[in-house]
């Protein structure tokens, strides 16, 4: 079985991606692993260039931010890195530059690729989701994060990176077929320093909307606002190693009142749709076999 690992990334450094963890994260898993790194305005490329494996291939690219409109150069991003992967590749590992694997779950995933490696019913492999939010103590648990994700798939010319590259399609707008494993993607895109966080948030505003409309969601100031979160639980688990380093760098503070939580009457709709009746509404960019 031959596995390759691909992401993007700009601006790095700038806005405080832990992609070098992300990276490092998978590695064990990936016989290659292609990094697209975007024309940038720090040092990106030197940071993923010092990274030491000879597995690594990085590759050149300059954004089209005429593509901004739903976040889509995201997607062509994806798609420069998953084109650039050999073609004798059974099982491709994607993972954004603020998603971390945890190694307690690099067995599990390596045993599911060589499961369903010859079934051609199966696409790809699904991931459970842990969205931190905040600080390195809270997970977001409200119904607005994503619970479920596409990260491995097969090496397929069909297959394309959709719309904001959150999940993949293949042919004619047609979802993957993909089987759930035991194994969690944890994302750390908003836990950084209320000065990155704002940072990026007035930048990824201009990946989705044009500049007037980008203005018009961006709350005025240097530091991230993180105190407008609807529902938070403590962290008791314990974080992948290669996030050990940052996070105790970690310079700020953040808490939240767990008893001050809040739903909306949309929250609480679905929530007992699911209790009650066993219906999850939840988006689903996939099909699960």
């Amino acid at each position: 079985m031959k596995v390759a690992g691909f992401t993007f990334i700009r601006n790095a450094i700038l806005y405080d991606y832990p992609v070098r963890e992300a990276i490092l994260s998978v590695l064990p898993l990936c016989d290659q692993f292609v990094v697209v790194v975007g024309k940038s305005d720090d040092d990106t490329l030197q940071y993923i260039r010092s990274i030491q494996s000879p597995k690594i291939k990085i590759i050149e690219s300059v954004w089209d931010d005429t593509m901004r409109k739903g976040g889509r150069v995201l997607a062509l991003e994806t798609d420069k890195a998953y084109r650039a992967i050999d073609e004798d590749m059974d099982w491709c590992f994607y993972i954004q530059g603020d998603e971390i694997l945890h190694e307690k779950y690099l067995d599990t995933v390596r045993n599911a690729m060589l499961n369903w490696k010859d079934d051609p019913k199966v696409d790809g492999l699904l991931f459970r989701y842990r969205h931190f939010y905040g600080s390195y103590d809270y997970v977001a648990t409200s119904s607005s994060w994503y619970k479920n994700e596409v990260r491995v798939i097969r090496k397929n010319p069909a297959f394309y990176s959709y719309r904001d590259a959150q999940g993949f399609r293949k042919g004619d707008d047609e979802k993957l077929r993909v089987k759930a494993i035991n194994a969690e993607i944890y994302h750390y895109g908003w836990v950084k320093h209320p000065v990155h966080q704002q940072a990026k948030q007035k930048s990824f505003q201009k990946l989705w909307h044009d500049d007037t409309e980008a203005q018009s969601r961006i709350v005025p100031g240097d530091h991230f606002d993180y105190s407008g979160i609807d529902k938070l639980e403590k962290f008791t688990g314990t974080h992948p190693a290669v996030m050990a380093e940052r996070i105790q760098a970690a310079n700020w503070t953040f808490d939240h009142d767990i008893s001050k939580n809040r739903s909306g009457i949309k929250e609480r709709f679905k929530s007992f749709l699911l209790k009650y009746l066993g219906w999850d509404v939840s988006y689903r960019n996939y099909r699960e076999v």
